[in-house]
């Protein structure tokens, strides 16, 4: 379900999709528990904030994963056949992805809450490819994804693989920036935007 979720409203009796979410499928009025510290309300505000906090970071990082488990897996004979071609086409950039030079438990730091690892590694392959080289990852990627569970294949399916990976990691690399913003930093920011 994808819901607009906004912080606040103009209208203070106007409730927001998630807030009608709650009341239409779940049944749950939004003051319940009458006289509760925490009502169904306050619930919606929490996981919207949430959601916002973690949903780059944490939903990309998923994402990742899911594009390098389209791939044929390291240390089987498809595997070592693939990123052999993978470091071929993508020369030296290609050892910032290659699994022997990643190490053997990069992805369940991932997925135990190491937020940047892969989207470092990711963005700096694909900044240091040339556009041939891009070229020729995005085929021997292509080659590689299974068009009978995904719909594509060849280059294109490789170049929609690499932008998919791109962008994911670009989100995590972004959302990683906020670690160090503060309150101040934010209202900095809106005051002047305001200003201008």
């Amino acid at each position: 379900m994808i819901v607009n979720r906004r912080m606040g409203s103009d209208q203070p009796n106007e409730h927001d999709e998630l807030e009608q979410h709650l009341t239409q499928k779940l049944n749950v009025p939004l003051d319940w528990p009458e006289g509760g510290n925490l009502t169904a309300s306050h619930v919606a505000v929490i996981a919207a904030a949430a959601t916002c906090d973690t949903a780059y970071n944490q939903a990309a990082n998923g994402h990742l994963i899911d594009l390098f488990a389209a791939l044929p897996l390291p240390g089987t004979a498809d595997g070592r056949s693939f990123w052999k071609r993978i470091r071929d086409a993508g020369g030296i950039a290609a050892m910032n992805i290659d699994p022997a030079n990643m190490g053997g438990p990069f992805f369940d730091r991932i997925h135990n809450g190491n937020e940047s690892g892969i989207a470092s590694r990711i963005l700096s392959f694909l900044g240091e490819l040339a556009p041939s080289q891009r070229t020729a990852v995005a085929e021997v990627i292509g080659s590689a994804l299974d068009r009978r569970t995904i719909g594509v294949g060849g280059s294109y399916g490789g170049e929609l693989w690499l932008r998919d990976a791109e962008m994911s990691a670009w989100r995590v690399a972004l959302a990683s920036r906020r670690e160090f913003e503060t309150a101040q930093d934010r209202e900095r920011f809106f005051e002047a935007w305001r200003r201008a």
